[in-house]
């Protein structure tokens, strides 16, 4: 059974930066896609940020977010500065449904199967 565990979420000032991480465990994931989700109160999960032979970013964190995975630790990092009030969200850790050579979309919450508790990250002005 896959688990993911999301730590590094906090509450920081704008223009500030949290490291968000994620360990995973239950099956090797070096030919999933892993990637991070968030969603504002009222809102839908959004796809973030996703990596697997290369790195996927939405518009709005391009240049301010970076995502690293360490396959030999099963682990999964966003780097995330210069942040804004409109990052406030729970951020989720996500591992894709099935290995990416298979999936035909890398930033699909619906493509993920197994996700994290969420850490709250709140960006204050």
């Amino acid at each position: 059974q896959v688990q993911l565990v999301e730590s590094g979420g906090g509450l920081v000032q704008a223009g500030g930066s949290l490291r968000l991480s994620c360990a995973a465990s239950g099956r090797t994931f070096s030919r999933y896609t892993m990637g991070w989700f968030r969603q504002a109160p009222g809102k839908n999960r959004e796809f973030v940020a996703t990596i697997n032979w290369r790195t996927y970013y939405t518009d709005s964190v391009k240049g301010r977010f970076t995502i690293s995975r360490d396959n030999a630790k099963n682990t999964v990092h966003l780097q995330m500065n210069s942040l804004k009030p409109e990052d406030t969200a729970v951020y989720y850790c996500a591992v894709a449904r099935r290995p990416w050579a298979q999936s035909t979309s890398h930033t699909d919450p619906a493509d993920f199967g197994s996700w994290g508790q969420g850490t709250q990250v709140t960006v204050s002005s």
